[in-house]
Formats: structure tokens, sequence, C-alpha cells
């Protein structure tokens, strides 16, 4: 019988753990972890992206949108410096995942050699809640138990360093001995239940409020049924920050949408004007988007103790899971008689998704970017998976989709790093083979990896139960997002050398790869080429032609904003009449009379 190696004990672990798949990029560093997929009949599944940072983004995608603890892996030295963008898109969105770095030989360390690098002070900050190195064959389990346990229960980065020579030592398992820390597999986790005595008091706030606002985010995604009742039962309205778009449904009246920069009009106008507010499960960062200070009486619900009582002067923290705390709550809430804020607020969403109608059918050159959106909402699958990448795909996201049902979403929310559309795309696909994965993507980021990882697609997407991956291009030849910021932000025209991208045919290359690929130029042929990706036997790229004159104004834009702009405007930005055109059609489409009913 074949001795066993530390490098095969590691992959026994995992799949002792439950994890199935391994999202990675090979190198010398890890070549004896290399060798053992080979000899464990590759299980867990050794999943190659192009690059270790979109390695690190399809396990962030992994974990959003299965709920379980995440793996990638890469090499020494640059491979796990290439790993540091993705997982510090995992440690701020509050994501697990557990990073495996090769490193020199043991036997090389102190003496520079080739790709040595200080990888305990390199992952001190990211996986700063644990990040070991393991130095003897022994130590192994708990080093493993601990990095995934940690990530799970934190909900973030952790990261374990195996040199090259202890990954093909011969395994010796800890003993019951002095300096020996032996170590188990599995946790069952507990509901944590909140104290009796604040969910009193927080009733007693909530019920004395006139004009109550909810705020939720993704830790209130698994209480939809609660927040629907609570918001009845106190008359309010329900905005969701980024990202807890998925946690309620937009079909709800009360249902105001995103808050923040790339909000809805509602959701700004319901804060402006509530008397209370209860938030769950959200750390939603921008205060300026919350009641003026003073203005509310304010409850935080969150499961994470660290990152309660911020943003806001809440009079009352309650640590607990959201439906559980909700559930405690609800019998002792009274429902309000008076109804006129909810209608108020009904009225206001109401006419906020016909505005959003309006805005995405103004006519542009040659596609209005909005109606991407607006046509792909109501033709949404019920199971569907939604990504949008940094960006100006993150605007129109926001504010043009419907969510409903079981449908799933996410972005790079605290980081609002480019790159994650595609790699997301394909690590939920991973997770989720049977449901379809949807990522809009700027061209810049397309041209920065996305494009390479269609490579990765192509290589896997045969394997999926559900073949339909759509990768949405919003083609431009503008690095929108910045673009748009230089002019409301500091008041300076459109610099070409830095925000103009080079022309290409990103269907025509999907196509070489054997995948579908789609040029869209036209607003007449949008519906029809999302009912043909969605009706596709194999993943597909939509390569829309949309115009970058129509502005993301925001619905609360301020008289600064505006008059950076219009300076920006004068100060000869090469894109001025065609921002101005679009522009005052877009916005008047705020003011215009819309369809009763």
């Amino acid at each position: 019988m074949a001795k066993e190696l530390v490098a095969d004990y590691l992959l026994n672990r995992l799949r002792e753990w439950d994890v199935d798949h391994v999202f990675a990029f090979p190198g010398d560093g890890i070549n004896g972890i290399i060798a053992a997929f080979g000899r464990a009949d590759n299980q867990p599944k050794f999943v190659q992206a192009r690059h270790e940072e979109m390695a690190a983004f399809e396990a962030v995608g992994y974990a959003k949108f299965t709920g379980k603890t995440a793996v990638c892996m890469a090499t020494s030295g640059p491979g796990a410096i290439h790993l540091l963008n993705g997982l510090y898109d995992a440690k701020m969105d509050h994501v697990p995942v557990v990073a495996i770095v090769g490193q020199t030989a043991q036997s090389a360390m102190g003496g520079s050699y080739q790709q040595e690098v200080d990888l305990l002070t390199l992952f001190k900050d990211v996986a700063s809640d644990y990040v070991q190195m393991v130095t003897v064959p022994e130590q192994l389990p708990n080093v493993l138990d601990r990095a995934i346990r940690i990530a799970t229960a934190n909900r973030t980065v952790t990261a374990i360093i195996i040199p090259s020579d202890v990954q093909e030592l011969e395994y010796s398992a800890p003993t019951h001995a002095f300096k020996m820390v032996p170590s188990s597999v599995g946790i069952q986790w507990p509901t944590v239940s909140p104290d009796d005595a604040a969910v009193r008091d927080a009733a007693a706030l909530l019920n004395s409020g006139k004009k109550v606002a909810m705020l939720i985010g993704h830790g209130a995604r698994g209480a939809a049924a609660e927040v629907e009742e609570v918001a009845g039962l106190l008359g309010a309205g329900v905005a969701k920050a980024l990202l807890g778009k998925d946690s309620l449904s937009d079909e709800l009246p009360f249902v105001t949408g995103s808050i923040g920069l790339l909000g809805s009009r509602p959701s700004y106008e319901m804060m402006m004007e509530c008397d209370t507010l209860l938030t769950v499960g959200s750390s939603f960062p921008y205060t300026q988007f919350m009641p003026q200070a003073g203005q509310a009486r304010a409850v935080q619900i969150d499961l994470d103790a660290k990152m309660i009582g911020m943003r806001y002067n809440y009079e009352l923290n309650i640590v607990g899971d959201a439906a559980t705390t909700l559930r405690a709550l609800i019998p002792l809430l009274q429902r309000k008689e008076d109804r006129g804020w909810q209608e108020k607020i009904q009225t206001n969403v109401a006419r906020w998704w016909e505005t959003m109608k309006d805005e995405a059918l103004v006519e542009a050159n040659p596609i209005n970017p909005q109606r991407l959106f607006h046509e792909l909402s109501p033709q949404l699958p019920a199971n569907a998976m939604v990504m949008a990448d940094s960006g100006s795909s993150a605007d129109w996201y926001a504010r043009q989709l419907k969510f409903r049902g079981q449908m799933r979403g996410s972005l790079s929310g605290n980081l609002a790093t480019m790159g994650p559309g595609v790699p997301y795309a394909i690590g939920a696909k991973f997770g989720c083979p049977e449901r379809p994965s949807i990522a809009f993507v700027g061209d810049g980021a397309m041209q920065m990896n996305g494009m390479a990882e269609l490579i990765t697609i192509k290589r896997y997407w045969q394997e999926w139960a559900d073949p339909r991956l759509i990768v949405a291009v919003l083609h431009n030849n503008d690095l929108n997002q910045v673009t748009w910021e230089l002019r409301a932000m500091a008041g300076s025209p459109k610099f070409v050398e830095s925000q103009s991208l080079p022309d290409v045919d990103y269907a025509a290359f999907a196509r070489s790869l054997g995948l579908n690929g789609v040029v869209v130029t036209s607003p007449d042929e949008v519906a029809g080429a999302w009912s043909t990706a969605l009706a596709a036997d194999r993943p597909t790229v939509l390569d829309f032609h949309v115009d970058p004159d129509v502005p993301p104004i925001p619905p609360h834009a301020t008289f600064a904003q505006a008059k950076a702009s219009a300076k920006a405007m004068l100060s000869g930005d090469p894109d001025a009449w065609g921002i101005i055109k679009e522009g005052v059609k877009t916005k008047m489409q705020e003011f215009l009379p819309h369809k009763e009913g």
C-alpha cells in the first residue's frame, strides 16, 4: 500500500469537509498537491482558471451563490500574490473563503530564493482572522480544520501556507501527547436568538413610530417572509442595500428598491421623511443616504456583533439571527391603523418603476444601456443567478432589474473591484449547475480579464446540467463609470487617453471558442437577443453596442454634482452634445406625467 503524503491527506481532509471544488491555477510551489489531485481522481475537483485572481473571484462567486465555504489555491510567490484582490473582495463582502498556497522549500527560506515571499506577512491583513504555515505533518489537521471553521464562523478569509517540501512528506497524524493538537471535522451551528428584553424594547420603539422605514441587506436573505410580515404590521417601506437586492421580492408594492448612489428615488425620499428606522442584516456604509442625525429613532438587528451599531445612532443594537429575531418581534408589534405612510410609499414605488421603463426606452445611439436590463427583467428565469461587474453595469443592475421568487444576484459590494462579473458567473455555475447564470460586464472589465475567462467557460460548460451562462457586454469603448465620475465629482472633461478603449468584437471571440456570440446594435433587437440566449444550448456572449452618453444620473443628484458636470461640458468634453441631449431626455422621465394604475 502506497504511503499517504501530506498532500494526499490535505485533499482527503477537504473531502471530509464536503469541499467539492478547488478553484486554482498550478505552479511548482504546489506540485506536490497537484500530484495528489491525480492520485485522488480529481476529488475534490480542480477547476483551472486563467489566472489566480480569477480563481479567487470564482471561489467568491461559488460561496456567494451556494452559501458554502469556498476554497482557492495558488503556487508560491506570484501565484499567492495574484489571489489577493479576489480575497479582499471576499473579506469585504463577508464571504467565507479558504486560500491554500504553496511556499518555497523550508531549506531555502531566508536565502532570497526564487519566488520566496514572506507569505505570512503578505496575508496578515486579508486573512487577519487566521493565517498559518504548516511546517510538520502533524500540524495539518488542526490548521486546516481551524481555517475552515473560522472562515465559516466569521464569514471571512483564512489562509494556509504549505511549503513545497512539507507537501511531499509522509503524513503522520497528531498523537494525544504534549504539544500535539488533535482535531476533528464538522460543526453544528446554533441559531442565535435575541435577548427577550431587547426585543420588547424594540417593539415598543417601533410601535411608537408613525413613519417607519426598513433597511435590509444580505443578512436578511433568509428572512423574507418575516420582513414582509413586519413591514405589513408597521405600515413600512423596505429599502435594500445593494448586496441585499435578492433578499426580498421587488414585486412587493412597498419595496422601494436599492438605496444609495445607485439607489431609487423612493428609497431616498423614504429615508429623508421617516421618523423610525429598522435595519436588518445590513452594514450599508453611506450615512448620507440614511435619515438625518436626530431625525429617526432606530433599531438594528444583525448576527455579527462586530458590525452592529455603526452607520447611524441606533437606540437598540440587537445581536441575533434575522429570521429568529423578527419572529420574536412580530407578536409584540401593533398593526398600524393609519396606512397613509405606506400608501404614499407604494405610490412612489409604482411611479418609480414607470419612470425606469420610460428611461430605458429613451432613444440613444445606438442602444440605451438601460434597455438591456429592462428587456431582460420580465424574461428572467425564476431560478436565475445574476451578477454585475463594477461600473455602469452596477447602476442599471441596481435600478432596472426586478428580482422575484428564488432569483439570486450579487456583485462586488464593498471592494467594488472591476473584473469579478465573469468569474462570479463561473463559480456560481459550478455551485449551482442546474441554474442559469447571467453576468453584466462592461467592455473595460471584459478586456481586463473577462475575455480570458471565456476560455474557462469553453473548457467546462458541457459539464453543467443547464448550459446557459450568458455574458452581456456593455460595449461602448469607454471606461464609462469613471468617465462620469470625472465629470460629476471633479468637474473634469473626459480624458480620452485614459478613458477610451480599443474596439473589440466580443461576439466573434466567443464564436472562435465554440460559444454563441451575438452582436446587437439596434434597440429593437434587444428583447429577441435575450430570448435567443435564454433558449440556447450553450453559453452565449451578447455584444450590446450601447451609448456612452446615457448618464447614470442618481435620482438624488446634488446641485454640486450637477454644477461639476456642467463645468466639465464647458471645459471641452468631447462628448458634450451627446451627454446634454441624453441627459435631458433621461432626467425628464422623472417629471413627465405617468399612466395611472
